[in-house]
């Protein structure tokens, strides 16, 4: 008898200290960086963040915090350490190919186990702990999602749109665009994606639909709790959107034109002021057209390999043919005629009132989940001048809200999610630093 309570002593000792050592496990401390925590007010020095498991216990500063005795002590001293970066306008499902007829034809089978998973890593490596990815086909946009969030795989947290809806698909496209030829069929279609799970509704070409099935896609949308993302590339796809209660739009727009007509901007300002229907949001996705020229004359940019992460070696060597000559590909050719406009458009859009949300359309030929994100912050603060603050806020606070999880993520405080990183030096002074991010943890696992 004494040797079976012996053992039985010895087992729950054993029990106790593995407890105790995956408590420590737990257990981190982040000490001694500039924390910005997303709200906008001024950086905290000497910060430190106390995680717990999954989340953010508390924060506090150097000799004014208790730091646990089992924590385990990270050093960000000298750094910046802010939310992780949201990208709200990004493909999965493509990486920087330059022939989207082909691409589709050849790799729809390897979306969902390759490509898409590629891709959801290469945006956490770089800091981009969420994003809005925008048009894939739906089982394999909830099937990547899902595995992601059930830690399966490592990725940015996906909040999904699965397939376009637009008046019809173009050809060769109907795997993951939905043409929509009646206000009944549009809601049907709606209602099957809400069924499925998806996060929000991508809409394009609203021009080409009747005012009645633009006005019932929306409808249906919002009757499921899902908001509606919608393009602005054409300024009746602008008005329409504005008309029927799109959510956020998509892209500057309008091809070379110089600047929004007047009669758009005069209903973006009436939309703007009506405050008991929140702000209007729009995702200018600006980078991947400011550089392009850049990219084109500089194409040993595109040797950086780690936009490989993930990819097989013959994808790899697919997409590096597809982009070996830059300055032929037919995306951009009217691109050097568009990038003196979107400082322009930008503006107006500011001046009209919106709120901006950092977003890149990644994926587009030569513009990679590894590299788009920092990019577009770095042409927003360093060409347009847009405060840094605003600039990391577009990127941090306002898409956690816009997505309706601002009450798990989007800011460091307690009780969130510790989706968190860091980047060695000042980042309100010097915003490309955030081409090298340093540390990235997400849900209080440290990844990089």
């Amino acid at each position: 008898m004494m040797k079976f309570y012996s053992q039985l002593l010895f087992s729950c000792f054993v029990l106790f200290a593995f407890c105790a050592s995956s408590q420590s496990q737990e257990l981190k401390a982040l000490v001694g960086g500039t924390l910005i925590d997303g709200f906008g007010s001024v950086p905290l020095k000497n910060s430190v963040i106390i995680i717990n498991g999954e989340k953010i216990q508390e924060i506090g500063t150097v000799g004014n915090i208790t730091i646990p005795a089992n924590a385990e002590i990270i050093s960000t001293e000298g750094m910046t350490v802010l939310p992780g970066l949201w990208d709200m306008h990004v493909h999965t499902m493509i990486n920087g190919h330059s022939d989207y007829a082909y691409w589709d034809k050849t790799y729809l089978p390897l979306l969902q186990d390759v490509i898409m998973p590629s891709s959801a890593h290469q945006l956490l490596m770089a800091g981009v702990t969420s994003a809005r990815d925008l048009g894939a086909p739906l089982e394999a946009s909830i099937a990547v999602r899902d595995a992601i969030n059930n830690g399966e795989i490592p990725g940015a947290t996906l909040y999904v749109s699965g397939p376009f809806i637009q008046h019809k698909a173009y050809p060769g496209t109907e795997a993951f665009r939905w043409g929509v030829d009646s206000p009944e069929d549009g809601r049907k279609k709606v209602r099957k994606l809400a069924n499925a799970g998806v996060d929000v509704i991508k809409l394009i070409d609203q021009d080409q639909m009747s005012m009645e099935e633009l006005q019932a896609v929306v409808d249906e949308a919002h009757k499921n709790n899902l908001k509606v993302v919608a393009h602005g590339h054409r300024p009746e796809e602008i008005r329409r959107g504005i008309t029927v209660g799109v959510d956020c739009f998509e892209h500057t727009g309008l091809s070379s034109a110089p600047r929004y007509p007047d009669d758009v901007i005069k209903m973006i300002e009436e939309r703007t002021a009506q405050m008991n229907k929140g702000p209007l949001f729009w995702c200018p996705t600006v980078e991947g057209l400011y550089n392009y020229e850049y990219v084109r004359d500089n194409p040993e940019m595109l040797d950086n390999d780690s936009w490989h992460l993930g990819l097989p070696d013959s994808i790899i060597t697919d997409i590096k043919n597809s982009i070996q000559h830059p300055d032929r590909l037919p995306y951009f050719q009217l691109t050097p005629s568009r990038k003196p406009t979107l400082q322009t458009k930008i503006q107006q859009l500011l001046d009209a009132g919106v709120v901006l949300l950092v977003g890149t359309d990644s994926g587009i030929p030569m513009k990679f989940h590894s590299q788009s994100t920092w990019n577009e912050l770095d042409v927003w603060v360093n060409e347009f001048g847009i405060d840094p603050m605003y600039a990391i806020r577009a990127a941090t606070y306002w898409p956690a809200l816009w997505m309706g999880v601002a009450d798990e993520v989007g800011t460091i405080t307690p009780g969130k999610y510790a989706d968190i990183i860091a980047v060695d030096g000042d980042v309100l002074r010097h915003i490309s630093l955030l081409k090298d991010v340093d540390m990235v943890i997400k849900k209080g696992k440290q990844y990089k």
